[in-house]
């Protein structure tokens, strides 16, 4: 009996669910390369591995005969009836022919093709275990760490990488931690075989750590309509509810973020932004920064960027660390964000409208009139001794909120409209 060939099929079936089988035939294989180096001469060599008690034997065919002439080939009546006590003249036998050394010479030469062949057997078992999983949550537990930070999972039969670049930054492992991540691909190595690739950092792990959290996202009353994310700084999430009488926000907050809660602690205390989807995209923003209100929102012409003007002391939390709060932002509403703050977009306007009020332009000395202003604040304006567009363009917003009824924004709002009129742009 073959203990050691036994103790492989037995390792192979249960740790990495190759089937025996498979492997039998994959040995098989790679040992007639060495059985036909090892056996000259003759024809029709085959082997064959009990599966029972992992014996090899090699076989040779040979034609009865009744007078030999190639002793490779051909065997005498009475040499086969010893063996076969039904052989006939003509008949062609199996005659075992296994080499005495062959256990050690098959080992040195079928080593690299067994390996090779046993990979391509892993490979089959990982993609029918493994294709169907693709973008599904998978746990398995830290096996090793290898090129500096790049993990590799036991997930049971085979293993898993998380590279260090499809983890957070801000995570750490050691070998023997459980780890939770999303199934990112499967695809073949160099060498033959198959490899389970996971991801942490990808905003479709959060979308299923969601799935998994929230039954309304599950049943399709809450969708996800749109996600921006920076993995280990924050997860933005546009949602929407098929239901009136469903509040989509609620829903993946839970009672008293119990939901969320889960999901942000899975995640290492990442933030998370949850926002109700409309696709208005000024309005959509406008959910996004909030409860930050900005000062104002102006569109570029082919709508790609928008300019938005936040008071001095909110710039910071619109911006976000190294701009990406903006970057994620931007990424919801499909637009570049340019965030400015209040003071900066108030000195360079007013070095414009300065500018302009200093022209010549003499409609600027006409009767102050702004198409689409309530009547009350031209009033205002006027008795308040801003006459004339040159007047309004020679003062500031903060002056302008000073008088009765004229808040900080509509004074913005004056100033802009007076500007644009003639036909330029702020900002």
């Amino acid at each position: 009996m073959n203990k050691d060939l036994l103790a492989i099929f037995e390792y192979l079936e249960r740790e990495k669910g190759i089937k025996r089988d498979v492997i039998i035939a994959a040995i098989e294989e790679s040992l007639l390369t060495a059985a036909r180096k090892s056996v000259k001469g003759l024809i029709n060599i085959t082997v064959h591995i009990n599966p029972k008690n992992g014996n090899i034997e090699v076989s040779a065919q040979k034609e009865v005969v009744e007078k030999v002439t190639i002793p490779e080939e051909e065997i005498s009546l009475q040499e086969a009836k010893v063996l076969y006590p039904h052989a006939e003249l003509g008949e062609w036998i199996d005659i075992s022919c296994t080499p005495q050394d062959f256990g050690r010479i098959a080992a040195q030469t079928a080593k690299q093709i067994i390996a090779q062949k046993l990979r391509s057997a892993e490979r089959d078992v990982i993609y029918e275990e493994y294709r169907h999983r693709i973008n599904k949550i998978i746990s398995g537990t830290v096996k090793r760490i290898v090129r500096g930070a790049t993990l590799i999972i036991d997930l049971g039969k085979v293993e898993g990488i998380l590279p260090d670049c499809f983890y957070p930054k801000t995570e750490k492992y050691n070998v023997g931690d459980r780890v939770q991540a999303l199934l990112f691909e499967v695809h073949d190595t160099d060498n033959g075989g198959a490899e389970v690739v996971l991801s942490r950092s990808h905003a479709e792990f959060v979308r299923q750590l969601f799935l998994q959290e929230v039954p309304e996202l599950k049943d399709g009353t809450v969708n996800i309509e749109k996600m921006a994310r920076d993995a280990g700084y924050r997860t933005k999430l546009v949602i929407s509810s098929s239901d009136s009488k469903v509040d989509p926000v609620g829903a993946c907050v839970g009672v008293r973020g119990s939901r969320v809660k889960n999901i942000i602690r899975e995640l290492n205390n990442e933030k998370i932004d949850i926002i109700p989807y409309s696709d208005d995209r000024i309005q959509l923003l406008l959910s996004a920064l909030a409860p930050i209100e900005p000062r104002k929102i102006e569109i570029s012409e082919d709508e790609s960027t928008f300019f938005v003007v936040v008071d001095d002391e909110n710039y910071p939390a619109v911006l976000g660390k190294r701009g990406m709060n903006a970057h994620l932002n931007g990424q919801l509403i499909e637009a570049e964000l340019q965030i400015q703050k209040v003071s900066d977009y108030e000195q360079l306007g007013s070095i414009q409208r300065q500018q302009l009020a200093l022209s010549e332009d003499v409609s600027l000395d006409e009767t102050l009139h702004i198409e689409g202003m309530s009547s009350l604040i031209i009033e205002s304006l006027i008795s308040a001794g801003y006459d004339t567009p040159r007047k309004i363009l020679s003062t500031t917003a903060a002056e302008l909120s000073q008088i009765p009824g004229i808040s900080l924004d509509m004074a913005m709002k004056v100033l802009d409209e007076i500007y644009k009129k003639k036909g330029l742009k702020l900002g």
